[in-house]
């Protein structure tokens, strides 16, 4: 079959500067985007375009070697899909049984030579609905379909799928608001864009907005730009979906169907805007998800974060550092510094305006008063030029898991205030360290030492390695960055913020020291108190020595499990909280906020029999109602814990108990007012059961 035919084009024009490109042989992409310039494709040079695109030039067969047994075990449900396809498309009856044949052969060398289970869902046939169109030989239109498979649809491609979950986190990054109205109506991307992703629109879309968004896609050369074109087209649907008042099947069809009203004239605007939402996102997006795509064995390497789990779109320490040093339209970052003050003056990103996440459990009107001012200084840094200005909220922790959580709680107020370009930094300050100790490596004239500084007016927790004083060369005048100004000023405005003692920014006249970035930085150990085996309490129960304990909580854990990440509010039952309040058997109600392990809180009911501790979690939406988060027998709890800066942040652990000590089965945190009293009346039923147990 010929690659397409037509009339030739008039002389002069671009279209016969590319048609002769491409009858020269030999040309490159980057040739054939500098002459169609974003343009509309002829449909006659499509073929040879794409070709190029997918590096299939000059390919061979790579179906010359194969029997042509057609016998998987699922060859009739092929067989079936292969001529519903046909029977779609404008074919010839006397072509349709070779054509038939060919997208047959394609599919199912496919799922034999990757050992691939072939199944209808995959939605196969609409990826190789374009390619049908372009009348290709059957060794092109393997050679294509396998390029596609492989540059441009993402590993994972299912239900639940890592693609999906980074998609959330995208929409979540441009669009917090319908993020969090799809959130809230259990509305996944997986439940809407299962079809968009894995068939690149084909699926819904006509053949002619098909082909014309493949022949951009395809000439961008960037997989991830699907998720872009993805992302537009629910922001152009936003006041629509936000009206909604059907129910969630409805919603989801309505979403799911979306790409079918795009019309030709709107393929243009839609990569347009792709393109302005691309250079809005930062460049970690890209980089720390690359595994998605390409060949298996480069998978096989794939980062292990759980997308599904993350608060907020991650950036790197690198691309955070870099960003800010480029001028330009691109992505700028306004670091906010969420470690403790102490950690904070210690040494810090001399950029990074300090917002101390304590702040928020334990004085609330403080901790909003220095939002406030945090806005104002990112406004004030923007229209300063400041190399510290940015609209681009990036969060840094210290890189401890445990530690990080209250940061996580912050990040998750600002999330919840529908803030727009809101990240995390990728390993917090750990990491950042790591990142500078390493390029001081590689040389030490690479001009990232002044990135670090101390507002603590002493070095006693740094040391530096070459042995220099603190009143060494080149530090003795001191330097205040932009940020340490606006906020010092800040807070003389408030005579409520100057005078408290715990400050979202340290008050302090003492300038900004710069330090060298080879240092080395407090013990890990030094920071942490662990709970010895003396603090617990409790009687012995099942034969081995008593596991139940209350006791302050060990500064990082790494053994817990955080089980109400693991339920589905669709499948849990719904109760009237004060019918189960006022049930006869119910000795204690605590009202709480059940803490995530991201820092989202849920305000809660925790109810206490005599053997089992009962979770409701209220349901915003149906004033009274509550879903039953958890049920947890009494003798499974094996240690409750608080912290010392945050007493009413209570941690119950569950789990079992044999000769080779305890397994920690799950965990889960509760902010309760009143904690002390709380803990004890459960701390006396939990004795009760373990001494009826013993008896």
């Amino acid at each position: 079959m010929a690659e397409g035919e037509g009339a030739p084009p008039p002389p002069g024009s671009w279209i016969k500067d590319l048609a002769d490109a491409l009858d020269e042989g030999g040309c490159d992409l980057e040739t054939v985007r500098n002459i169609i310039q974003g343009r509309q494709l002829p449909a006659d040079l499509r073929a040879k375009v794409w070709k190029i695109a997918l590096n299939v030039v000059g390919k061979g067969d790579s179906l010359a070697s194969w029997d042509g047994s057609l016998d998987l075990p699922e060859q009739s449900i092929i067989h079936k899909d292969c001529q519903d396809l046909i029977d779609q498309l404008s074919v010839p009856e006397e072509e349709k049984s070779v054509l038939t044949l060919d997208i047959e052969s394609v599919i199912t060398f496919y799922c034999k030579s990757r050992n691939v289970k072939y199944s209808s869902c995959l939605g196969w046939i609409h990826l190789l609905k374009p390619l049908v169109h372009l009348h290709l030989p059957r060794s092109d239109l393997y050679n294509c379909f396998y390029a596609i498979m492989n540059k441009f649809i993402p590993r994972d491609c299912f239900m639940k799928g890592r693609p999906f979950h980074l998609f959330r986190l995208l929409l979540q990054y441009h669009e917090p608001e319908l993020c969090s109205f799809l959130d809230t109506k259990k509305m996944t991307p997986d439940s809407y864009a299962l079809n968009w992703l894995g068939s690149l629109f084909s699926y819904y879309c006509s053949a002619e907005v098909t082909q014309a968004i493949w022949d951009g896609y395809l000439q961008q050369a960037d997989p991830f730009f699907i998720y872009f074109l993805m992302l537009i087209i629910l922001v152009n649907a936003k006041d629509v979906i936000l009206a909604q008042e059907s129910d969630k099947e409805e919603m989801i069809k309505f979403l799911e169907t979306s790409p079918a009203n795009l019309d030709l004239e709107d393929i243009e605007d839609l990569f347009s805007l792709a393109q302005y939402y691309c250079s809005k996102t930062p460049a970690s997006f890209r980089k720390d998800n690359h595994s998605l795509f390409g060949s298996s064995l480069l998978g096989l390497k794939d980062d292990d974060t759980d997308l599904s789990q993350a608060l907020c779109l991650a950036v790197s320490v690198s691309e955070i550092l870099q960003a800010n040093q480029q001028q330009g339209e691109g992505v700028r970052f306004f670091v906010v510094d969420c470690r403790p003050a102490e950690q904070y003056n210690a040494g810090h990103l001399s950029t990074a305006f300090h917002l101390d996440s304590d702040l928020m459990l334990q004085n609330p009107s403080e901790f909003a008063q220095s939002v406030k001012s945090l806005l104002e200084a990112q406004k004030q840094s923007i229209e300063s030029g400041s190399i510290a200005g940015g609209e681009h909220l990036c969060f840094m922790g210290s890189g401890r898991e445990e530690e990080d959580m209250y940061m996580n709680m912050v990040l998750a107020h600002f999330l919840q205030k529908n803030k727009e370009y809101v990240s995390i930094a990728k390993g917090g300050f750990m990491a950042l360290q790591q990142h500078l100790a390493d390029i001081n490596v590689e040389g030490p004239e690479n001009g990232y030492g002044h990135w670090i500084a101390s507002t603590s007016g002493s070095r006693n927790s740094i040391s530096s390695v070459d042995g220099d004083s603190p009143n060494g060369s080149g530090d003795g005048k001191g330097v205040k960055s932009l940020v340490n100004k606006m906020t010092v000023a800040l807070k003389t405005k408030s005579v409520n913020v100057k005078e408290k003692v715990i400050s979202f920014i340290e008050n302090t006249s003492t300038p900004v020291d710069r330090i060298p970035f080879n240092i080395s930085w407090p013990d890990r150990a030094s920071l942490e108190r662990h709970v010895s085996s003396s603090d617990r309490v409790g009687k012995p129960y099942r034969g081995v020595k008593p596991v139940f304990s209350i006791g302050d909580e060990e500064e990082y854990d790494t053994d817990e499990i955080d089980s109400s990440s693991m339920s589905d509010d669709d499948r849990k039952e719904v109760v009237n909280i004060q019918t189960w309040i006022n049930k006869p058997d119910v000795k204690y109600n605590f009202p709480c906020n059940e803490v995530k392990e991201n820092g989202h809180m849920f305000p809660s009911h925790l109810l206490v029999t005599a053997t089992h501790m009962y979770c409701l979690r209220e349901i915003p939406s149906r004033k009274g109602l509550a879903y039953i988060q958890s049920r947890q027998a009494l003798n499974s709890v094996v240690k409750i814990t608080s912290k010392k800066k945050h007493p009413e942040l209570i941690t119950f652990k569950y789990g079992n108990s044999n000769t080779s000590g305890i397994e920690i089965l799950a965990v889960e945190r509760y902010l309760i007012p009143n904690a002390g009293d709380a803990t004890k009346a459960i701390k006396q039923q939990i004795m009760k059961v373990l001494d009826a147990l013993e008896s």
